[in-house]
């Protein structure tokens, strides 16, 4: 687009082709199609951070017969990428097996439970980290020491609504959060203690040494506390496990670009 830097106009037909055109027809409202589905593809791709500028040209078809598609609404689909001038293919076939993976409302949050607000900014960081996957994230306060009570009323409140839910205890000095957390839910709970220089090094075995009965583990970076979290989300939401997968390959295209320029600059 001449108007648009950088921008390029990709526009539909209903014409459907098949062995790289050797065979063609024109199929009434196809173009629409396409352009529907086209979209989402990329929105999928954008929002799960995947770069995708390379792609040439971005192709949607339905494996079945025409009959089989009308009968069966659920059909096999094909999604692939075609580089036009090398004639290269990189394909993945999947067929749909069931509809688990249709949206159904809420798909998961993370609650984040600090003993005082003075570990505010520690809890701001991880719900930041959980913007990044796509998961909503709440802060509370309640203290498991001098309000056990509170604290259990809260995890009964999560507890009750239906909405799979991982906490993450953030509690300086004495860890009472997560291990009281821990032994009275069945949700998951990690531990995020903000440590500190001056007794960081004591602090951090409250969050380390529990009683058994109790499967709270140990992260503390706020990042890393998120990442737990949707990890989980992720054996059930397509959308967390696309952020995660994405991340893993950016950092792996980043790490063989630094080695590329650090032996560029060696030799």
């Amino acid at each position: 687009l001449p108007d648009i830097p950088g921008c390029v106009l990709m526009q539909s037909k209903d014409q459907i082709t098949a062995g790289n055109a050797a065979r063609k027809d024109r199929m009434e409202g196809k173009a629409a199609i396409s352009n529907t589905t086209t979209s989402c593809v990329f929105q999928l791709l954008q929002e799960a951070g995947l770069y995708c500028r390379d792609f040439s040209e971005c192709l949607c078809r339905t494996i079945s017969t025409s009959i089989q598609v009308v009968l069966k609404a659920l059909a096999e689909i094909e999604v692939f990428c075609k580089q036009i001038a090398e004639e290269e293919y990189v394909i993945g076939s999947f067929g749909i097996t069931s509809s688990c993976w249709l949206p159904c409302g809420h798909q998961g949050r993370v609650v984040v439970l600090m003993g005082s607000t003075s570990d505010l900014g520690h809890c701001e960081k991880i719900k930041k980290a959980c913007a990044t996957f796509g998961i909503p994230c709440e802060l509370r306060v309640t203290s498991a020491h001098k309000g056990p009570d509170e604290t259990l009323r809260i995890k009964a409140e999560y507890e009750g609504d239906g909405i799979p839910t991982v906490f993450v205890a953030v509690a300086g000095r004495s860890n009472g959060l997560g291990p009281v957390m821990s032994g009275n839910t069945a949700y998951p709970v990690v531990n995020c203690p903000p440590l500190s220089s001056d007794w960081g090094a004591q602090d951090v075995w409250s969050s380390l040494r529990l009683p058994s009965g109790l499967g709270c583990p140990t992260t503390l970076s706020p990042e890393g506390a998120a990442q737990f979290a949707a990890q989980i989300f992720g054996l059930n939401n397509h959308l967390v496990w696309a952020k995660l997968r994405s991340n893993m390959l950016n950092t792996w295209i980043s790490l063989k670009q630094a080695d590329k320029k650090l032996r560029e600059c060696t030799l």
